[in-house]
């Protein structure tokens, strides 16, 4: 069977709270590879680009800044059903509602620091990583 790819993002909140070793440690044992990883911080515009969809909602003011105010670390995944897998592995938006040993239940805190970013279809995935890494950064 085929492996397809997805993207992630370890947000700020999970960056300053020293979990990206954690977070990636829970990764990788799930069985996803990890074929490209970088720590960047994302401009003003690089976060109204990149969270565009919301741009009409009411928190998208306050998502650009969360997303701005520290580093990230952005990744693109393997694996096998690797985006509807990696949903299920961080779990709902929501921490409070997150299963138990989600990756959310583990390390957000609200449901504005979720800790990290997961793609919600195969395009997404290809969008999204296309956005962080060029062609040559993935392997």
């Amino acid at each position: 069977m085929a492996k397809n790819r997805t993207f992630t993002m370890l947000k700020p909140d999970a960056v300053e709270k020293g979990n990206i070793g954690g977070i990636l440690e829970q990764i990788s044992a799930s069985g996803f590879r990890i074929v490209a990883l970088k720590m960047t911080q994302m401009t003003l515009h690089d976060a109204q680009t990149f969270y565009a969809v919301h741009n009409e909602r009411p928190f998208f003011g306050e998502l650009v800044e969360f997303m701005t105010r520290g580093p990230i670390v952005a990744v693109v995944l393997e694996k096998e059903n690797a985006v509807e897998d990696f949903r299920i592995l961080i779990g709902a938006t929501n921490p409070a509602e997150a299963a138990e040993g989600t990756i959310r239940n583990k390390f957000a805190t609200s449901i504005a620091e979720n800790a990290v970013h997961g793609s919600d279809s195969d395009e997404n995935a290809e969008i999204e990583s296309a956005f962080h890494f060029s062609g040559r950064e993935l392997f």
